[in-house]
């Protein structure tokens, strides 16, 4: 019985830590992703004509019009990710871009890393952990610091909970 309580112990000083930290998670979150796409969408905007050039090169039907679409995507969708603005939404919409990077732009290494070959894993595929992130803000949404919130427009809140079941 010693180990069983040693190992609820841990998962209770585990609990009390994730609830430290869980205002923080989807903040930190927010403003990372939110900057780094607010760039790659200005970025996008900012040098439209290779920006349809490398669509047009990967395939993507209507590159310019896909072109636009995506960069204006990136770059507001940042900005309400920064804000903690429609984040949910936001993080859906950035959602597609990324599953689209990843089936046309990073396909090869993303199969690679699925199947454990070449030299990257799936987190060094760079829209992967982008992904993961905004699948996870479209679950957890914003968090307490958030404009959403200040709308009204995150009516629920994740808590971690610190009941701890049997084992």
């Amino acid at each position: 019985m010693a180990l069983v309580d040693n190992i609820q112990a841990l998962r209770a000083t585990g609990l009390r830590a994730a609830a430290q930290v869980l205002p923080f998670a989807p903040v930190l979150a927010r403003l990372v992703f939110g900057q780094a796409f607010a760039q790659t969408g200005y970025g996008k905007l900012a040098n439209f004509e290779a920006t349809t050039s490398f669509f047009q090169d990967l395939g993507i039907p209507a590159p310019a019009a896909n072109a636009a679409f995506v960069g204006t995507v990136e770059l507001l969708g940042g900005i309400c990710l920064l804000l903690g603005l429609g984040t949910r939404l936001a993080a859906f919409l950035l959602l597609g871009t990324m599953m689209v990077a990843i089936l046309t732009a990073h396909r090869g290494e993303f199969v690679d890393a699925l199947l454990w070959q070449g030299d990257k894993n799936l987190s060094g595929v760079l829209p992967v952990p982008f992904f993961v992130a905004l699948v996870w803000l479209i679950g957890q949404g914003p968090g307490r610091l958030a404009v959403d919130n200040v709308l009204g427009g995150n009516r629920r809140t994740a808590a971690v909970s610190t009941t701890i079941p049997a084992i």
